[in-house]
């Protein structure tokens, strides 16, 4: 997927994700997500945390040339470790207890991705940067895995408050495309999945029954487990 197609997808999806919280009620701002022990509003800190990346990441030296994928990017290292996680976790609530209230919120993610969006389209399509991980990566690639978080992790937020998924197309495209690589992207209309219930389904949200677990393994798909 090109450079202007990822960008084209972050800027949607995260357009769908803040009409979403806009006009949250305090309530629903605290209520619990399966990403525990996030509420709504530490989820949404989190998501602020990874998108807020770029601009560090962007105002530091070029590497040389990329040395990873966006699918090699979701590796299992310590990224994932319980240490990792556990600083994950407390960035996240430093993150949404810094706005005063819900509204507030939902603005710092508002001015977050405009300005992470404002900033890569200013850059050649050509662009490397580095990850905090130590990954040189395109940022076209690494901005892919931040329309991964924002898509997933909206599906959590509709799930919590009880709505339905606002996964945009453009954003359920390119993480069909980045999870089930470019010969298995139409696996899902194949399995008579949605986008959003192809993200449930590769991401462990959503059990696969022993029917679907024989289709795929027909189908000859390895997609990638970001848990």
């Amino acid at each position: 997927m090109g450079h202007d197609q990822v960008l084209e997808a972050f800027q949607l999806e995260c357009g769908a994700l803040g009409d979403a919280v806009a006009g949250l009620s305090g309530a629903e701002w605290d209520l619990p997500t399966r990403c525990a022990p996030w509420t709504v509003r530490d989820l949404l800190g989190h998501v602020c945390v990874v998108i807020d990346w770029l601009p560090v990441m962007l105002d530091a030296p070029e590497p040389g040339g990329a040395e990873i994928s966006a699918a090699e990017y979701y590796r299992p290292d310590d990224r994932f470790s319980p240490g990792t996680n556990a600083r994950r976790i407390a960035l996240a609530q430093d993150r949404a207890a810094g706005p005063a209230d819900g509204a507030a919120s939902a603005e710092d993610f508002a001015a977050t991705w405009r300005r992470a969006d404002r900033l890569c389209r200013d850059q050649p399509g050509g662009r490397t940067v580095r990850t905090r991980h130590g990954d040189a990566m395109l940022l076209s690639e690494f901005v892919l895995t931040r329309v991964v978080e924002v898509a997933v992790h909206g599906l959590d937020m509709a799930d919590a408050l009880g709505c339905e998924a606002w996964l945009t197309p453009a954003a359920g495209d390119a993480v069909a495309e980045l999870l089930l690589g470019t010969e298995h992207a139409t696996a899902a209309d194949e399995l008579g999945w949605s986008r959003s219930r192809l993200l449930r389904k590769t991401t462990g949200r959503e059990p696969l029954n022993e029917t679907e677990t024989a289709r795929v393994e027909r189908l000859g798909i390895h997609w990638l487990a970001l848990g």
